[in-house]
């Protein structure tokens, strides 16, 4: 992270709040207010001494930087690490495990921001947890929310359906509690390969290293055998215990609204390693860009991945902010065959359920770029003959309008048909002139 950040701060997209701030909603709210830009730091959290930084990745051309990629290669280079993973390098004396705490009070040893007004409590945004299934020793990391009950202990949010709960429910069909290992202050490649949607058994560490090109240097933790990025700020050893339950009250997600998932699972930590300097990342939670886009760039690639499976002519998937990170996609499809673009809808439905609005539009359109897309659909598309409904299908819990785990599916043709227009040039100067131009203008 720390590499990052310097490189934000050499670009003057850092910004330094040395004045007091509270944990309580003043930093959700400075968040809140540049989450387009600059990433801040918070010197002087009332009541810590650690400082705090967040808006880290709040655009795609910052998820490709971080990782040496472009906007145009950042999907590619995704897809390729997960088609040619790194296995962590362990490393001794890591200098995530310089300061050592038993049994920590995670309120008063780490600056936990209460985020948004109707929640019951502050929460740990940016904690990529690290777990293992104890039979094929086949690692998981996966971003959660953690919210502080007091003491050591923790409710942690995890879907039904995550990997996370699944290796939790088979610790204890064994009798056992689940070991995890909560890393906070995680390179971009760390957080980005968190979040992708992998099969179970696929170790997303070994994904990061493939995004860097080079493995993750790793550290074995106190109290477990699991792994964890020696590099990162703060690790939280403990367990995970299904039998433990809380109720959560409402939380805000990736869409905005408050949603109320009923109980969650505790997590008790009998460790907390850090830095001696250790800086504190949050991910500013709700319909906010780094929030909305660490999942929606990693399933994007994700769903081209897949898609490209069934319907070849699948370019780039793009899964952006204005739908919420996980409803909305758009698909850009290179030199389609008729029948491309529907085929292309249900294959990116049958890969996520959340997706509910499939845009398909030709290579010509940046699906990443929202007007672009409007105006492929203002000038491409036949409603009469484009829109497919199709309702009833299955969504996940936090889809904002489900009804019984189900709702509508729209899907929108956006290409270009033959039969629709004898010309389908686009109006501009020559090239040569269009060349000239840029060089006057700079």
């Amino acid at each position: 992270m720390r590499a990052w950040l310097a490189s934000l701060e050499d670009r003057g997209e850092l910004r330094t709040i040395a004045a007091p701030v509270s944990p309580d909603y003043e930093i959700a709210a400075c968040l809140a207010e540049a989450d387009r830009g600059p990433a801040l730091r918070f010197e002087r959290v009332i009541g810590h001494a650690m400082p705090i930084v967040g808006n880290l990745l709040n655009g795609v051309s910052w998820f490709a930087e971080a990782i040496g990629a472009t906007q145009v290669t950042l999907q590619s280079r995704i897809i390729a690490a997960i088609d040619k993973p790194l296995r962590p390098r362990i490393t001794q004396a890591p200098p995530c495990q310089q300061h050592v705490v038993s049994n920590p009070d995670l309120a008063k040893e780490l600056p936990i921001p209460r985020f948004f007004e109707h929640e019951t409590g502050p929460y740990i945004t940016a904690g990529a947890i690290v777990a293992k299934d104890s039979l094929t020793g086949r690692a998981n990391l996966s971003i959660a929310r953690l919210k502080p009950l007091g003491g050591n202990r923790a409710m942690v949010g995890i879907a039904p359906n995550h990997h996370l709960a699944v290796l939790a429910r088979a610790a204890r069909e064994r009798g056992q509690k689940l070991d995890i290992a909560v890393t906070v202050g995680n390179h971009p490649a760390v957080l980005l390969a968190a979040c992708l949607y992998l099969q179970l058994g696929e170790d997303e560490l070994e994904v990061a290293g493939g995004l860097l090109g080079d493995p993750i240097e790793a550290a074995c933790c106190l109290t477990s055998d699991l792994v964890v990025p020696a590099q990162c700020e703060c690790v939280l050893e403990g367990t995970l215990d299904l039998n433990d339950e809380i109720a959560e009250g409402p939380v805000s997600e990736f869409h905005g609204l408050y949603e109320n998932y009923g109980n969650g699972v505790v997590g008790t930590f009998s460790r907390l390693t850090r830095r001696n300097d250790a800086i504190f990342q949050v991910v500013l939670p709700g319909h906010h860009p780094e929030h909305c886009l660490l999942g929606g760039i990693a399933i994007a690639a994700g769903l081209a991945r897949a898609a490209r499976a069934s319907v070849a002519s699948v370019a780039q998937v793009a899964v952006g902010f204005g739908g919420a990170g996980r409803l909305h996609a758009v698909v850009a499809l290179k030199d389609p065959r008729p029948g491309d673009a529907r085929k292309a809808m249900f294959a990116i439905w049958a890969a996520v359920n959340l997706i509910k609005r499939v845009t398909v539009v030709d290579d010509d359109i940046d699906p990443w770029d929202a007007e672009q897309v409007e105006w492929a659909c203002a000038t491409r598309m036949r409603a009469e003959r484009d829109l497919i409904v199709v309702p009833g299908v299955r969504t996940d819990r936090s889809e904002p309008l489900d009804e019984a785990g189900m709702v509508t599916k729209l899907g929108i043709d956006a290409t270009r048909r033959a039969q629709d227009r004898a010309d389908w040039r686009g109006a501009q100067p020559p090239t040569a002139a269009i060349k000239k131009a840029r060089e006057l203008l700079v």
